[in-house]
């Protein structure tokens, strides 16, 4: 493998405080999420104080990250909980197996280290019966006397395309394609060359375009679909859901997994379905695997509208 210009100066005998700079803007120019690159530098700064940054990163062994486990579990007076300490090993993992693999480190003492597994709660999805009365809820209010279609167009938009909240608070007006052959649909864009591959193409139930329209002449909105803050649409959904008497708060989160639960069981390749809800091969088999736990959960009496 060849090593990276940027990695060049990086020795056996480089002290690991140095390293983590390195490491940390690779993993800024390999495309990866602030908060990734957040989360995995914090983590091995921990190290670094564990160990003194002025540790050469050839001389830190196996024993010495046991070491390390066990002062985060036990002696360093902060929490550390089974997740934290899941992804505290992940981090320790990911960095020492970067140098090793250009040759950095003649061996990767985090290789065998034994990661925790653990069991993260399924996420909360609506029912059918739910589903149903949170879109006559929502129908009501478009077609009350002060008619108001925003509720509807945003749940309808969640409820068909599965879309993260960043990626609806993203959409532009002309993002969508609402008429012309093969219309309607939406696009889902980002900024960042890096996240191109999540771009797709979602199509659009028909129903949606007549409330879009009139949600558009009612809010005059133009260039963003949802032209309000994060907090402000979410006020949308949480109002909906209260408004349809849900038990729980109606979320984005919420809402996207019921999206992707509903296609699961209406049969939708799994490939497709991946792509459409925009996850990477090793995403998808973390929320494949939860699929199948929440379809054997969630009460099937009736299909998802």
């Amino acid at each position: 493998m060849t090593q990276p210009t940027e990695l060049l100066p990086l020795t056996a005998e480089t002290p690991l405080g140095p390293a983590l700079r390195v490491w940390e803007r690779y993993l800024e120019e390999e495309g990866r999420s602030p908060y990734t690159v957040r989360g995995f530098v914090s983590d091995l700064r921990l190290l670094a104080r564990y160990l003194s940054p002025e540790r050469p990163i050839g001389r830190i062994h196996q024993q010495d990250l046991e070491g390390f486990l066990e002062w985060l579990q036990f002696h360093r007076g902060v929490p550390c909980s089974p997740k934290s300490l899941a992804r505290r090993i992940t981090s320790l993992k990911a960095f020492f197996r970067w140098l090793h693999a250009y040759g950095v480190i003649p061996g990767n003492p985090a290789e065998r280290l034994v990661q925790r597994s653990v069991t993260t709660p399924l996420p909360q999805v609506l029912t059918p019966q739910e589903v149903s009365r949170v879109l006559e809820t929502a129908m009501a209010l478009r077609r009350g006397t002060k008619p108001d279609a925003r509720p509807f167009v945003l749940f309808l938009l969640l409820y068909a395309t599965g879309m993260k909240k960043g990626e609806v608070l993203n959409l532009r007006v002309r993002h969508l394609v609402l008429e012309g052959p093969g219309a309607p649909y939406l696009f889902v864009r980002y900024p960042k060359p890096s996240h191109r591959y999540k771009e797709r193409r979602l199509d659009l139930p028909a129903e949606w375009v007549a409330a879009f329209r009139e949600y558009q002449a009612q809010y005059v909105v133009v260039e963003r679909v949802f032209p309000w803050s994060p907090r402000g649409v979410e006020y949308v959904l949480e109002g909906l859901g209260k408004e349809a008497g849900l038990p729980r708060r109606l979320s984005f989160a919420m809402c996207r997994w019921t999206a992707a639960l509903r296609d699961w069981r209406q049969g939708m390749e799994p490939e497709a379905l991946r792509e459409k809800l925009g996850l990477s091969p090793v995403q998808w088999k973390d929320v494949a695997r939860k699929l199948v736990r929440l379809d054997a959960q969630v009460p099937s009496t009736e299909p998802y509208p």
